[in-house]
């Protein structure tokens, strides 16, 4: 294939499970603000913000690629819970998550800019919290891990003592699902292995 794979996002964690999998790529984060926390929640939301984030790259390139986006958000009570805007609102959304189970939905978007073509999709896994109390929350919160994390918290950083379960693709959980963007990118003639 003689185009370029670019990621649409700075997220090192998408960066990190996409290099998992061996996909080569070079990341061009996107510039679309992700002003969606508090709306109700629709799945038309999220993947339309993923692919805002590609079309985006799309104007900042002149080369032939294959453009990856994504977005990641926890949902409780038909509420999207995005990064938290300070140490306060990372504890209201913790609060909120104790002890119960919750959702994260990532979208993902991928565009041709030479054909054309775009697909958009997401995955859906829950999450079940067991109680964490405030003293825990606060603990938490001063480790920093929660400050730019969906939901302020992170499945694979020091969060997953409060997880007691889940349902669904771990990847997803963590930033982007592996084996649906691998699927996509199959339609799209990329190789992954």
């Amino acid at each position: 294939m003689n185009k370029k794979i670019i990621l649409a996002s700075a997220s090192p964690r998408r960066r990190e499970l996409l290099k998992t999998i061996g996909l080569e790529f070079t990341v061009i984060p996107s510039s679309v603000e992700e002003d969606i926390e508090h709306k109700p929640f629709s799945y038309k939301l999220i993947e339309d913000l993923a692919l805002q984030k590609v079309l985006d790259v799309k104007d900042k390139i002149s080369f032939p690629a294959v453009i990856i986006g994504s977005d990641t958000v926890v949902v409780i009570d038909n509420r999207v819970l995005g990064k938290p805007k300070d140490s306060n609102d990372a504890f209201n959304m913790l609060k909120l998550l104790s002890g119960r189970v919750h959702r994260v939905i990532s979208a993902i978007a991928v565009h041709d800019n030479q054909t054309q073509k775009t697909v958009k999709t997401s995955v859906t896994s829950e999450v079940s919290f067991r109680e964490i109390r405030d003293d825990e929350i606060r603990d938490y919160i001063k480790t920093a891990e929660p400050a730019d994390k969906a939901g302020a918290y992170a499945i694979q950083g020091k969060a997953a003592i409060f997880v007691k379960g889940i349902n669904g693709c771990y990847s997803n959980i963590v930033g982007i699902s592996v084996y649906k963007t691998a699927e996509i990118l199959a339609e799209f003639g990329v190789k992954v292995l």
